[in-house]
């Protein structure tokens, strides 16, 4: 779906988080980051995905890693979704889905027969320089530290 590939600057976005703020890749500078895409907050799939970031963020906290979630939710219900499970890092509430858009994620998808626009659930990993160090397409979210972690 996306058209980014490893050794790619990431693109350089702004966007509101669950609490107002703006969050802009200039933020992350000389850090790694763990950017994550998901289609939908509080859904059972994209739930266990970030749950399991979570209960992990102290391994990627070790190995200098920040992470990020992104959906095209409004700022209200990433807040709800943060809180409810207590997430320790930041929710794009990017609804205009600039961010989703620039790194590509946005698109043709089909559930149960039906075919229509959506998130493909993706995660980019970006090094210190902002340059994209892997892309996950196929999240097992169950597993998806291991993924990123390897």
């Amino acid at each position: 779906m996306t058209t980014l590939q490893i050794g790619d600057a990431a693109p350089n976005f702004k966007s509101l988080d669950e609490a107002g703020n703006t969050v802009s890749l200039a933020d992350y500078k000389g850090k790694k980051l763990v950017l994550f895409f998901y289609p939908k907050a509080s859904t059972p799939g994209c739930t266990v995905e970030a749950c399991n970031l979570s209960d992990n963020y102290s391994r990627f906290t070790a190995q200098g890693y920040d992470v990020l979630g992104v959906s095209a939710d409004s700022a209200k219900r990433q807040s709800n979704f943060k809180e409810k499970y207590g997430f320790p890092y930041p929710l794009l509430a990017d609804e205009d889905k600039t961010v989703i858009n620039a790194f590509g994620v946005w698109g043709p998808k089909k559930f149960m027969g039906k075919e229509y626009d959506g998130i493909h659930r993706t995660t980019f990993v970006i090094d210190e320089a902002g340059v994209v160090e892997d892309i996950i397409i196929k999240v097992k979210t169950k597993e998806h530290t291991s993924q990123i972690l390897k």
